[in-house]
């Protein structure tokens, strides 16, 4: 028999795939909960009175009375509390860090585990979905039009909220598919297409219409969008790569891993007959401790490569999830802390290895601590490919052809979500920089919020 203070303090671990038998496929490797799985994990609920989780979710989902819908076995009512706040169930349960956010502020943290949040709340999506659950609110419409420049995460909740409110809303995306990073840059073993595919089906069912293949700054203009739309929201992302500036990083074998990314989950590379392959690599380095640098680092081990990562700072400062950390490990991924590139080597202009130099961390007092080079501490690592997941900057295409006001680095100043163009809106990543879904997902409802409250009759 079960130890009653073990189930009281020890979460109940969500299922995963084989690790021997997951690095050759894209099939998801976290199985969610079975209803057994979801009830056990609801009870260690306290119900709180103050729930500390709800404040440390950025939407505000009411997280005690979902759960307690869940250990009534009311699917039907978790659906509907969550979907109050969160329109993106299947995807936040699946990709948000909730370790930092909802379950980092659960009361059970102080003597055992928290619970899982992100696990009940995919838990109720796919059953949602599994028993095609349908929740629409739709108000009248208002005769309102909004146009939304881009459809990530930020785009989608903003169309979500005024469509529901009785806004007329379209969708302009750049690319052929919607989803934005959810589509190109999340691997299909972390978060499967269809999920992302039936949530914004939702929306379609809400009337938001979608344009594809309309680069917003060469097929139609701000002026233009302007002109047809009462209001404007960019939610354009942070897609362009940064680089290093080292020697040789133009060299061939030298990718982002955006386009490493897009070219997987987008362009369908892990299908050997793509079209549009993935540079066929034996031995590669990705740069960089981040979720991205760890996805493009999983997805090449599918393909068939040898792995390492290189970063600069320890694994206490990386800033990927612990578990994407843990799973990489599980699937071979080598990871060489406290390293930094410093020149990749070639040969005729192909990658053959890269120089790094050891480094040491400084206890300067501050939470994510500095780093510094150890002299003379230089050793060499022998690949065929190297990817740099280093961060991204907003792509400037849209803000070319209009007046909006951007900081040093591009990104978009806003007040409140307002830009300095009238009826021109922004948020997520494109203001940001580079950040959580969950994050994207917050400033499209504040933006959402915002315009209801300037145009609204």
């Amino acid at each position: 028999m079960e130890d009653v203070e073990s189930v009281i303090m020890n979460k109940v671990q969500m299922r995963s795939r084989d690790k021997e038998t997951r690095v050759n496929n894209f099939s998801e490797v976290n199985l969610g909960y079975n209803k057994e799985e979801a009830q056990k994990e609801a009870n260690r609920c306290l119900n709180c009175q103050n729930p500390r989780c709800v404040k440390g979710c950025p939407i505000g989902i009411k997280i005690p009375k979902f759960i307690e819908a869940i250990k009534n076995d009311d699917i039907n009512l978790a659906y509907e509390i969550i979907r109050e706040d969160n329109l993106f169930p299947g995807i936040c349960g699946r990709v948000c860090p909730q370790e930092k956010q909802c379950e980092s502020m659960c009361v059970k943290v102080f003597k055992g585990d928290a619970i899982s949040i992100g696990s009940l709340e995919r838990y109720v999506s796919d059953e949602a979905i599994k028993n095609n659950i349908k929740i629409n609110n739709k108000k009248k419409s208002n005769g309102k039009t909004v146009a939304i420049v881009g459809s990530g995460p930020s785009g989608l909740a903003c169309a979500s909220i005024l469509q529901s409110e009785g806004f007329s809303v379209t969708i302009y995306e750049s690319l052929h598919k919607a989803g934005g990073v959810l589509t190109y840059g999340i691997p299909e073993f972390r978060l499967p297409k269809k999920i992302v595919d039936k949530e914004i089906e939702a929306l379609v069912d809400l009337g938001v219409k979608f344009v594809f293949n309309a680069p917003i700054g060469l097929s139609l203009s701000i002026t233009d969008l302007q002109s047809q739309y009462d209001a404007v929201y960019l939610a354009t992302g942070a897609g362009l790569p940064r680089f290093m500036g080292i020697k040789n990083e133009c060299a061939n074998g030298v990718f982002s891993a955006n386009e490493v990314l897009t070219r997987i989950n987008l362009m369908g590379a892990y299908n050997r007959e793509s079209k549009t392959p993935v540079y066929e690599a034996k031995r590669v380095v990705v740069v960089g401790c981040g979720n991205v640098a760890i996805d493009a680092a999983r997805s090449l081990r599918r393909m068939g490569a040898s792995v390492s990562i290189v970063y600069r700072r320890s694994e206490l400062e990386a800033p990927a999830r612990k578990e994407e950390i843990k799973h990489a490990k599980e699937e071979g991924i080598e990871f060489l802390y406290l390293t930094n590139p410093k020149e990749i080597i070639v040969e005729n202009n192909e990658v053959v290895g890269m120089e790094v130099s050891l480094m040491e961390l400084i206890d300067d007092g501050t939470e994510r601590r500095s780093v510094k080079e150890i002299q003379n501490a230089i050793k060499k690592i022998d690949c065929d490919m190297v990817v740099m997941a280093l961060g991204t900057m907003p792509n400037s295409l849209i803000l070319n052809d209009s007046n909006i006001k951007t900081d040093a680095s591009g990104l978009i100043l806003v007040d409140d979500t307002k830009t300095n163009i009238d009826r021109v809106y922004a948020g997520g990543d494109a203001v940001t920089g580079a950040a959580t879904v969950i994050l994207a997902y917050e400033a499209g409802k504040k933006a959402a919020l915002k315009i209801i409250d300037d145009i609204s009759i």
